[in-house]
Protein backbone atom coordinates (compact mmCIF):
# COMPACT_ATOMS: atom_id res chain seq x y z
CA UNK A 1 0.00 0.00 0.00
CA UNK A 2 1.58 3.59 -0.86
CA UNK A 3 0.08 6.53 0.77
CA UNK A 4 1.90 10.24 -0.17
CA UNK A 5 2.00 12.39 3.34
CA UNK A 6 -1.18 14.76 2.16
CA UNK A 7 -3.01 11.71 2.26
CA UNK A 8 -1.92 10.32 5.72
CA UNK A 9 -2.43 13.83 7.20
CA UNK A 10 -6.11 13.83 5.54
CA UNK A 11 -6.40 10.95 7.97
CA UNK A 12 -5.15 11.86 11.07
CA UNK A 13 -6.40 15.50 10.50
CA UNK A 14 -2.78 16.81 10.70
CA UNK A 15 -0.51 19.21 9.51
CA UNK A 16 2.56 18.61 7.09
CA UNK A 17 5.88 20.26 7.58
CA UNK A 18 8.02 19.32 4.35
CA UNK A 19 6.55 17.69 1.11
CA UNK A 20 2.93 16.67 0.93
CA UNK A 21 3.66 14.73 -2.10
CA UNK A 22 6.19 12.07 -0.66
CA UNK A 23 5.09 8.69 -0.14
CA UNK A 24 5.72 5.41 1.68
CA UNK A 25 4.97 2.02 1.30
CA UNK A 26 5.84 0.69 4.62
CA UNK A 27 5.29 1.18 8.58
CA UNK A 28 8.95 0.98 10.64
CA UNK A 29 9.87 1.88 14.06
CA UNK A 30 12.15 5.57 14.48
CA UNK A 31 15.77 3.63 15.09
CA UNK A 32 15.26 1.18 11.85
CA UNK A 33 12.94 3.07 9.65
CA UNK A 34 14.51 3.34 6.22
CA UNK A 35 13.58 5.59 3.21
CA UNK A 36 10.15 5.14 2.03
CA UNK A 37 8.48 4.06 5.15
CA UNK A 38 7.37 5.96 8.10
CA UNK A 39 7.29 5.98 11.81
CA UNK A 40 6.15 7.90 14.86
CA UNK A 41 7.94 10.11 17.36
CA UNK A 42 5.82 9.99 20.91
CA UNK A 43 8.13 8.66 23.88
CA UNK A 44 10.92 11.91 24.75
CA UNK A 45 13.43 8.79 24.95
CA UNK A 46 13.59 8.29 21.60
CA UNK A 47 13.93 11.88 20.20
CA UNK A 48 17.89 11.06 19.21
CA UNK A 49 16.61 8.86 16.57
CA UNK A 50 14.50 11.51 14.85
CA UNK A 51 17.34 14.04 13.64
CA UNK A 52 18.89 10.57 11.83
CA UNK A 53 15.92 8.62 11.28
CA UNK A 54 16.06 7.48 7.05
CA UNK A 55 12.11 7.57 7.70
CA UNK A 56 10.25 9.24 4.85
CA UNK A 57 7.89 10.74 6.81
CA UNK A 58 7.31 10.87 10.53
CA UNK A 59 4.29 11.17 12.72
CA UNK A 60 5.07 14.26 15.85
CA UNK A 61 3.30 15.91 18.65
CA UNK A 62 2.09 19.46 18.17
CA UNK A 63 3.78 20.37 20.37
CA UNK A 64 7.60 18.42 19.16
CA UNK A 65 9.96 21.60 18.71
CA UNK A 66 13.18 20.15 17.47
CA UNK A 67 16.89 21.56 18.19
CA UNK A 68 18.52 19.94 15.19
CA UNK A 69 17.40 20.38 11.55
CA UNK A 70 15.09 16.99 10.78
CA UNK A 71 15.39 15.56 7.06
CA UNK A 72 11.86 13.58 7.16
CA UNK A 73 8.31 15.29 6.22
CA UNK A 74 6.77 15.57 9.54
CA UNK A 75 2.80 15.17 10.32
CA UNK A 76 2.12 16.97 13.33
CA UNK A 77 -0.84 16.02 15.31
CA UNK A 78 -2.32 15.74 18.87
CA UNK A 79 -1.49 12.68 20.05
CA UNK A 80 1.12 10.86 17.74
CA UNK A 81 0.91 7.87 19.47
CA UNK A 82 -2.84 7.57 19.05
CA UNK A 83 -3.00 8.90 15.60
CA UNK A 84 0.08 6.06 14.26
CA UNK A 85 -2.65 3.43 16.49
CA UNK A 86 -5.03 4.94 14.08
CA UNK A 87 -3.21 4.50 10.72
CA UNK A 88 -2.07 0.99 11.79
CA UNK A 89 -6.01 0.20 12.11
CA UNK A 90 -6.48 1.98 8.54
CA UNK A 91 -3.64 0.10 6.90
CA UNK A 92 -4.78 -3.34 8.24
CA UNK A 93 -8.24 -2.82 7.26
CA UNK A 94 -7.41 -2.22 3.81
CA UNK A 95 -4.58 -5.56 3.77
CA UNK A 96 -7.58 -7.39 5.60
CA UNK A 97 -10.38 -6.13 2.79
CA UNK A 98 -10.62 -9.81 1.35
CA UNK A 99 -13.94 -10.55 -0.46
CA UNK A 100 -15.56 -13.58 -2.32
CA UNK A 101 -16.23 -17.20 -1.53
CA UNK A 102 -13.78 -19.89 -2.27
CA UNK A 103 -15.14 -22.64 -4.90
CA UNK A 104 -12.95 -24.68 -2.12
CA UNK A 105 -15.17 -24.02 0.85
CA UNK A 106 -18.05 -25.88 1.58
CA UNK A 107 -21.50 -24.27 2.66
CA UNK A 108 -24.44 -25.46 3.47
CA UNK A 109 -27.52 -24.30 1.57
CA UNK A 110 -29.70 -23.86 4.54
CA UNK A 111 -26.95 -21.26 5.66
CA UNK A 112 -27.27 -17.51 4.97
CA UNK A 113 -24.11 -14.93 4.24
CA UNK A 114 -24.51 -11.29 4.42
CA UNK A 115 -22.96 -8.71 1.97
CA UNK A 116 -18.73 -8.62 1.79
CA UNK A 117 -18.39 -11.51 3.07
CA UNK A 118 -14.82 -13.62 2.65
CA UNK A 119 -14.91 -17.31 3.01
CA UNK A 120 -11.61 -18.92 2.57
CA UNK A 121 -10.28 -22.45 1.36
CA UNK A 122 -10.98 -25.63 2.75
CA UNK A 123 -13.99 -23.69 5.70
CA UNK A 124 -16.72 -25.23 6.71
CA UNK A 125 -19.64 -23.52 6.91
CA UNK A 126 -23.16 -25.57 8.33
CA UNK A 127 -27.04 -25.99 8.63
CA UNK A 128 -28.64 -23.14 9.31
CA UNK A 129 -25.71 -20.81 9.99
CA UNK A 130 -26.27 -17.07 9.92
CA UNK A 131 -23.57 -14.39 9.00
CA UNK A 132 -23.87 -10.80 9.12
CA UNK A 133 -22.23 -8.45 6.45
CA UNK A 134 -18.48 -7.77 6.02
CA UNK A 135 -17.26 -10.91 8.05
CA UNK A 136 -14.17 -12.49 7.26
CA UNK A 137 -13.42 -16.64 7.31
CA UNK A 138 -9.71 -17.26 6.52
CA UNK A 139 -8.71 -21.14 5.65
CA UNK A 140 -9.53 -24.13 6.88
CA UNK A 141 -12.35 -22.69 9.84
CA UNK A 142 -15.13 -24.68 10.85
CA UNK A 143 -18.41 -23.17 11.44
CA UNK A 144 -20.78 -25.95 13.34
CA UNK A 145 -24.80 -25.61 12.52
CA UNK A 146 -26.67 -23.26 13.61
CA UNK A 147 -24.32 -20.65 14.50
CA UNK A 148 -24.69 -16.83 14.29
CA UNK A 149 -21.93 -14.46 13.89
CA UNK A 150 -22.87 -10.83 13.13
CA UNK A 151 -21.62 -8.00 11.47
CA UNK A 152 -17.24 -7.14 10.74
CA UNK A 153 -16.43 -9.76 12.37
CA UNK A 154 -12.76 -11.78 11.58
CA UNK A 155 -11.95 -15.52 12.05
CA UNK A 156 -8.66 -16.43 11.16
CA UNK A 157 -7.17 -19.54 10.25
CA UNK A 158 -7.85 -23.12 11.81
CA UNK A 159 -10.86 -21.54 14.39
CA UNK A 160 -13.41 -24.19 15.27
CA UNK A 161 -16.74 -23.03 16.25
CA UNK A 162 -18.76 -25.68 17.11
CA UNK A 163 -23.04 -25.50 16.73
CA UNK A 164 -25.65 -23.79 18.39
CA UNK A 165 -23.35 -21.06 19.27
CA UNK A 166 -23.60 -16.55 18.86
CA UNK A 167 -21.02 -14.05 18.22
CA UNK A 168 -21.50 -10.70 18.18
CA UNK A 169 -20.34 -8.11 15.74
CA UNK A 170 -16.57 -6.47 15.48
CA UNK A 171 -15.26 -9.60 16.94
CA UNK A 172 -12.00 -10.96 16.13
CA UNK A 173 -11.24 -14.63 16.76
CA UNK A 174 -7.35 -15.57 15.97
CA UNK A 175 -5.63 -19.10 14.62
CA UNK A 176 -6.60 -22.14 16.56
CA UNK A 177 -9.37 -20.23 18.62
CA UNK A 178 -11.87 -22.94 19.69
CA UNK A 179 -15.80 -21.99 20.82
CA UNK A 180 -18.11 -24.47 22.35
CA UNK A 181 -16.05 -27.41 23.06
CA UNK A 182 -17.49 -29.56 25.85
CA UNK A 183 -17.67 -28.42 29.52
CA UNK A 184 -15.11 -30.79 31.83
CA UNK A 185 -18.29 -32.32 32.81
CA UNK A 186 -17.59 -36.35 34.80
CA UNK A 187 -19.71 -37.79 37.03
CA UNK A 188 -17.61 -40.25 39.23
CA UNK A 189 -19.75 -43.63 39.29
CA UNK A 190 -19.50 -46.72 42.41
CA UNK A 191 -17.11 -48.81 40.17
CA UNK A 192 -14.08 -45.88 40.22
CA UNK A 193 -15.24 -45.04 36.68
CA UNK A 194 -16.44 -41.31 35.32
CA UNK A 195 -19.71 -40.85 33.59
CA UNK A 196 -19.49 -38.02 31.09
CA UNK A 197 -22.05 -35.24 31.73
CA UNK A 198 -23.68 -34.36 28.20
CA UNK A 199 -22.93 -30.92 27.69
CA UNK A 200 -26.05 -29.32 25.91
CA UNK A 201 -25.70 -25.15 26.37
CA UNK A 202 -23.75 -22.81 24.52
CA UNK A 203 -21.54 -20.01 24.07
CA UNK A 204 -22.68 -16.24 23.86
CA UNK A 205 -20.21 -14.15 23.02
CA UNK A 206 -21.32 -10.14 22.53
CA UNK A 207 -19.63 -7.36 20.22
CA UNK A 208 -16.38 -6.04 20.22
CA UNK A 209 -14.49 -9.39 21.77
CA UNK A 210 -11.27 -10.65 20.41
CA UNK A 211 -9.70 -13.69 21.71
CA UNK A 212 -6.00 -14.49 21.27
CA UNK A 213 -4.61 -17.83 19.59
CA UNK A 214 -4.96 -21.35 20.92
CA UNK A 215 -7.86 -19.76 23.08
CA UNK A 216 -10.74 -22.32 24.39
CA UNK A 217 -14.28 -21.15 25.17
CA UNK A 218 -16.35 -24.30 26.49
CA UNK A 219 -19.75 -24.70 26.13
CA UNK A 220 -22.41 -24.68 29.27
CA UNK A 221 -23.93 -27.70 30.70
CA UNK A 222 -26.85 -25.99 30.28
CA UNK A 223 -27.81 -22.10 29.62
CA UNK A 224 -24.73 -20.39 28.18
CA UNK A 225 -20.83 -19.41 28.94
CA UNK A 226 -21.21 -15.75 28.32
CA UNK A 227 -18.35 -13.45 27.27
CA UNK A 228 -19.77 -9.71 27.38
CA UNK A 229 -19.24 -7.17 25.34
CA UNK A 230 -15.31 -5.37 25.32
CA UNK A 231 -13.63 -8.52 26.31
CA UNK A 232 -10.12 -9.25 25.30
CA UNK A 233 -8.77 -12.46 25.88
CA UNK A 234 -4.97 -13.44 25.29
CA UNK A 235 -3.22 -16.63 23.64
CA UNK A 236 -3.49 -20.30 25.59
CA UNK A 237 -6.38 -19.05 27.95
CA UNK A 238 -9.45 -21.30 29.33
CA UNK A 239 -12.62 -21.22 29.87
CA UNK A 240 -14.50 -22.80 31.14
CA UNK A 241 -18.07 -24.29 31.23
CA UNK A 242 -20.92 -21.36 31.83
CA UNK A 243 -18.37 -18.99 33.11
CA UNK A 244 -19.18 -15.56 32.75
CA UNK A 245 -17.03 -12.96 31.97
CA UNK A 246 -18.25 -8.94 32.08
CA UNK A 247 -17.82 -6.05 30.27
CA UNK A 248 -14.23 -5.09 29.44
CA UNK A 249 -12.27 -7.40 31.50
CA UNK A 250 -8.96 -8.22 29.87
CA UNK A 251 -6.94 -11.33 30.56
CA UNK A 252 -3.63 -12.48 29.85
CA UNK A 253 -2.13 -15.51 28.53
CA UNK A 254 -2.27 -18.79 30.61
CA UNK A 255 -4.90 -18.01 33.02
CA UNK A 256 -7.33 -20.65 33.64
CA UNK A 257 -10.89 -19.82 34.88
CA UNK A 258 -12.77 -23.15 36.30
CA UNK A 259 -16.70 -23.88 35.88
CA UNK A 260 -19.75 -21.47 36.81
CA UNK A 261 -17.11 -18.45 37.95
CA UNK A 262 -18.15 -15.18 36.99
CA UNK A 263 -15.71 -12.15 36.92
CA UNK A 264 -16.83 -8.65 36.78
CA UNK A 265 -16.54 -5.88 34.42
CA UNK A 266 -13.51 -4.03 33.90
CA UNK A 267 -11.04 -6.43 35.99
CA UNK A 268 -7.41 -6.93 34.70
CA UNK A 269 -6.44 -10.25 34.73
CA UNK A 270 -2.42 -11.36 34.66
CA UNK A 271 -1.00 -14.27 32.98
CA UNK A 272 -1.01 -17.99 34.88
CA UNK A 273 -3.60 -16.96 36.38
CA UNK A 274 -6.11 -19.63 38.35
CA UNK A 275 -9.48 -19.47 39.49
CA UNK A 276 -11.44 -21.72 41.36
CA UNK A 277 -14.97 -22.96 39.92
CA UNK A 278 -18.51 -21.61 41.38
CA UNK A 279 -16.46 -17.89 42.62
CA UNK A 280 -18.08 -14.78 42.17
CA UNK A 281 -14.85 -11.61 41.05
CA UNK A 282 -16.11 -8.13 41.72
CA UNK A 283 -16.06 -5.59 39.04
CA UNK A 284 -12.41 -3.44 38.67
CA UNK A 285 -10.67 -6.31 40.13
CA UNK A 286 -6.99 -6.79 39.34
CA UNK A 287 -5.44 -10.22 40.01
CA UNK A 288 -1.41 -10.35 39.70
CA UNK A 289 0.19 -12.88 37.24
CA UNK A 290 0.42 -16.18 38.67
CA UNK A 291 -2.29 -15.97 41.14
CA UNK A 292 -4.38 -18.41 42.42
CA UNK A 293 -7.52 -17.52 43.36
CA UNK A 294 -9.53 -19.96 45.54
CA UNK A 295 -12.22 -17.96 47.03
CA UNK A 296 -14.65 -14.95 45.89
CA UNK A 297 -13.51 -11.59 45.83
CA UNK A 298 -16.39 -9.12 46.35
CA UNK A 299 -14.98 -5.88 46.98
CA UNK A 300 -14.59 -3.93 43.86
CA UNK A 301 -11.65 -2.72 42.81
CA UNK A 302 -9.71 -5.07 45.20
CA UNK A 303 -5.90 -5.94 43.93
CA UNK A 304 -4.92 -9.49 44.72
CA UNK A 305 -1.34 -11.45 44.34
CA UNK A 306 -0.55 -14.80 45.60
CA UNK A 307 -1.51 -18.55 45.97
CA UNK A 308 -3.84 -18.20 47.25
CA UNK A 309 -4.35 -14.96 46.61
CA UNK A 310 -4.75 -12.10 48.90
CA UNK A 311 -4.84 -8.16 49.14
CA UNK A 312 -1.59 -7.05 47.20
CA UNK A 313 -0.06 -4.69 49.96
CA UNK A 314 0.03 -7.26 52.51
CA UNK A 315 1.42 -9.78 49.85
CA UNK A 316 4.19 -7.40 49.33
CA UNK A 317 5.17 -7.03 52.79
CA UNK A 318 5.18 -10.82 53.42
CA UNK A 319 6.87 -11.31 50.58
CA UNK A 320 9.48 -9.60 52.13
CA UNK A 321 10.24 -11.61 55.41
CA UNK A 322 9.48 -14.83 52.86
CA UNK A 323 12.74 -13.58 51.29
CA UNK A 324 14.40 -13.49 54.37
CA UNK A 325 13.25 -16.73 55.87
CA UNK A 326 16.15 -18.66 55.71
CA UNK A 327 18.21 -16.03 57.53
CA UNK A 328 15.29 -16.14 59.87
CA UNK A 329 14.72 -19.51 61.03
CA UNK A 330 18.93 -19.42 61.35
CA UNK A 331 18.59 -16.33 63.87
CA UNK A 332 15.43 -18.34 65.64
CA UNK A 333 17.44 -21.51 65.80
CA UNK A 334 20.64 -19.63 67.30
CA UNK A 335 18.13 -17.76 69.84
CA UNK A 336 16.86 -21.33 71.15
CA UNK A 337 20.33 -22.70 71.10
CA UNK A 338 21.63 -20.09 73.30
CA UNK A 339 18.23 -20.40 75.50
CA UNK A 340 19.16 -24.23 76.43
CA UNK A 341 22.40 -23.11 77.38
CA UNK A 342 23.03 -23.63 81.33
Amino acid sequence: MELTAQQIADILKGTIEGDPTISVTTLSKIEEAEKGSLTFLANPKYTQYIYATNASIVIVNNSFSPDKPVTSTLIRVEDSYSAFATLLDAYNQIKQNKKGLSKLASISASASLGEDCYVGEFVSIGNQVQIGNNVKIYPQCYIGDNVIIGNNTIIYPGVKIYSDNEIGNDCTFHAGVVIGSDGFGFAPQSDSNYKKITQIGNVKIEDNVEIGANTIVDRATLGSTIIRRGVKLDNLIQVAHNVEIGENTIIAAQTGISGTTKIGKNCLIGGQVGIVGHLVIADGVKIAAQSGVGSSIKEEGTMVQGSPSFDISTYRRSYIHFKNLQKIVTRLNKLEKNQKKP
